[in-house]
């Protein structure tokens, strides 16, 4: 069974990264003040002579302001949370929808809603509580102008949600968000797979007959602690394959791992490998580029879509993959952990660079066939990826290069078409082997339907 404690840490780690994680923790703040200012320990404590100039003369002038402020609070906070849904519809609606639930979880979104929630707490507290006495006291005072203080804190937070939640949904801060994600994952993989023991090697063929640890949930794996598990295994002397890639929708009881050796190490083994997965919802750009790098195609493809019919976000996202899979062509991703001794003892599936670039840029090219701009925008991308590539690499961008060559052929049948393209095939600095001029497409084959 699962460590108790593990499940304890997991559910934590979930919460942490929930919407709910940073209002909770400033409601709660909001919470203890809101107690400190009616219990009856505050009326104790010494305070200034010159704070008694501002103690309310009547009770029901601070019951009266209160009640104003929490009614104008809850309007506000309604208003607001109102407005951000419709203009993340709207967003939904023009990009990828995976998009929308990333902008609503942003961290400064989640501290504005903490700060409302906070702030009618805070003010529901003092009403709750009766003021003692026939007026109210210095400190119960003093509470009230806090809560009147929070109030204008929480308007010129409006202000500022009210600019950050229009300019997040501008395909330009959209498109540059998941750019900076991937690249910080990008060099997170980096710097992780200079450690010593990270290396790429052949991973050898399974044997049928080793034994199996099987999912016991469904989801999304996100990530592994790899050098937790490479522990695990050096500990109990095996070797553990991982049957899936990083990123992959897995369901209950598909077979994770294959530990290479006669028999199952036990139960707490394989309670302590599943143990070691993060699983997340949906689809992450921060702890996996591919993530990122396929999100960025579906903006460009939801772009080029005749309701939305806008290639100059699609080339945008053609510009920025093009620097992504430049940085991931200067180092070839690990996919096995040795021990001390140098033996293997952790493997994992990979995204090769040709699968990538074939998710890439056939949807591109697929949904952009039409669009001159969009085919020269990715024989551009090509050129550019060629600078970078090796021996491998470089054909499968040839192979690429051909077909938007062809594509582009067979969409630019006017003269003036053919003679803007062809100006532009070989241009610029690369390493294909490119037409100078654009290729005559095969006429097509006469049916009994055209007679």
């Amino acid at each position: 069974m699962t460590n108790p404690l593990t499940r304890l840490f997991h559910n934590i780690l979930h919460f942490r990264q929930s919407i709910g994680f940073l209002p909770s923790l400033l409601a709660l703040l909001y919470l203890v003040l809101g107690l400190l200012a009616v219990l009856p320990l505050g009326e104790r404590l010494p305070l200034p002579t010159f704070l008694s100039g501002m103690r309310f003369t009547e009770i029901e002038t601070p019951r009266t302001l209160l009640s104003t402020l929490i009614a104008g609070m809850i309007s506000l906070a309604v208003f607001s949370f109102s407005m951000v849904m419709s203009v993340l519809t709207q967003a939904g609606g023009n990009f990828s929808h995976k998009l929308v639930f990333g902008l609503i979880t942003e961290r400064h979104h989640q501290r504005v809603l903490g700060h409302y929630l906070g702030t009618i707490l805070f003010i529901l507290i003092l009403l709750m509580v009766p003021v003692s006495g026939e007026v109210p006291s210095t400190w119960r005072s003093l509470s009230t102008y806090l809560g009147v203080g929070m109030v204008i804190h929480c308007l010129a937070l409006f202000v500022y949600f009210i600019h950050n939640a229009s300019q997040s949904v501008q395909i330009n801060a959209v498109n540059r968000g998941l750019h900076q994600a991937t690249r910080k994952s990008l060099a997170k993989l980096e710097t992780r797979q200079q450690r010593n023991g990270w290396c790429h090697q052949t991973t050898p063929p399974m044997d049928t007959h080793w034994p199996k640890i099987e999912a016991r949930r469904s989801g999304y794996i996100q990530n592994a602690d790899i050098e937790a598990l490479g522990r695990l295994a050096t500990n109990a002397g095996v070797v553990l394959h991982l049957n899936f890639g990083f990123g992959d929708y897995t369901v209950e009881g598909f077979p994770l791992f294959t530990i290479e050796a006669d028999e199952a190490p036990g139960e707490h083994f394989s309670a302590s490998a599943l143990d070691l997965l993060v699983y997340v919802e949906g689809e992450v750009a921060e702890d996996l580029y591919v993530n990122g790098m396929t999100q960025l195609m579906e903006v460009a493809v939801k772009a080029l879509s005749p309701g939305i019919n806008d290639p100059g976000t699609a080339r945008l996202c053609v510009h920025q993959l093009t620097e992504l899979l430049c940085r991931r062509l200067q180092f070839h991703p690990c996919n096995t952990l040795t021990d001390k001794d140098g033996l293997r003892r952790v493997t994992w599936h990979t995204e090769r660079f040709d699968s990538l670039l074939y998710r890439l840029v056939n949807p591109i090219l697929h949904y952009g066939k039409d669009d001159v701009s969009i085919g020269l925008a990715l024989l551009k991308a090509l050129k550019t990826l060629s600078l970078f590539a090796e021996e491998a690499e470089l054909q499968t961008i040839q192979r690429h290069a051909e077909r938007v060559i062809d594509t582009l052929a067979q969409r630019g049948t006017h003269s003036l078409d053919r003679h803007f393209i062809s100006e532009r095939l070989a241009n610029g600095e690369h390493r294909l082997t490119l037409p100078t001029k654009l290729p005559t497409p095969p006429a097509s084959p006469v049916t009994a339907s055209d007679n």
